[in-house]
């Protein structure tokens, strides 16, 4: 059986991160047979992060890679699509795996309403001695990868600015369709709706997740991928 080595639950969500919730969606969809192992702490993974899918021959780091896995046992995440959608596809995924992950990573390492949660969420394995300064070290260490990424560099009407032409991007295909590309999930769909569905999440009442949960469109796009693919 294949075992998905993923950042627990949190914030109501199967996995903190959406890169683990995109690789779950792609398990399901594949009608593998696997099981989730719950970890804090990716240094020991290649990589140093998660997800990572354990098979029954090596250990596959990164959602991208994982989908390179699945596709070499015969899984089409993009059946029926023509090659320009599925450039298309690639853009959509790196528009959200490259440029709104980041805004969903500044509004919680950089918000100091969410922070106190985050801090009590994901370090629980830290003796609560040393947890506040460890987590600080790691917090600043966070941001300070924000502003070599470029997004920390920008004011919070520049970020805002910066995501709306992604979202009216994204709201653009799904004005034409239930599901980015057409009418059942692809590959766009697996990388797209956790990450709004992240932006959505966070614990705490943010321009961001006002943002998500005003908008009808996408708002009811996260409920549909919930419910097309349930974990």
């Amino acid at each position: 059986m294949l075992t998905l080595l993923t950042f627990p639950s949190a914030f109501g969500q199967y996995s903190a991160s959406p890169f683990c919730v995109k690789t779950a969606l792609m398990l399901q969809f594949a009608g593998q047979h696997w099981r989730r192992f719950d970890m804090l702490d990716p240094r020991q993974m290649p990589h140093q992060k998660l997800p990572v899918l354990r098979t029954p021959e090596r250990l596959v780091p990164d959602s991208d890679s994982i989908r390179d896995w699945l596709e070499a046992q015969g899984v089409d995440f993009d059946a029926g699509l023509t090659d320009v959608q599925k450039a298309q596809s690639r853009g959509l995924i790196r528009l959200a795996e490259e440029h709104l992950y980041f805004h969903i990573v500044l509004d919680r390492w950089g918000n100091d309403e969410v922070w106190p949660i985050l801090r009590e969420t994901f370090f629980t394995e830290i003796p609560s001695l040393i947890r506040r300064p460890v987590s600080n070290a790691i917090r600043r260490s966070v941001l300070k990868g924000t502003r070599a990424q470029g997004i920390g560099r920008f004011s919070q009407a520049e970020r805002q600015d910066r995501l709306e032409h992604d979202l009216e991007a994204i709201s653009a295909y799904l004005w034409q369709s239930p599901y980015l590309m057409g009418a059942t999930p692809t590959a766009a769909d697996m990388s797209v709706g956790p990450m709004l569905a992240a932006m959505r999440a966070t614990p705490a009442d943010t321009p961001l997740t006002r943002r998500i949960k005003q908008d009808n469109l996408l708002n009811s796009y996260v409920d549909r991928m919930e419910q097309a693919i349930p974990l």
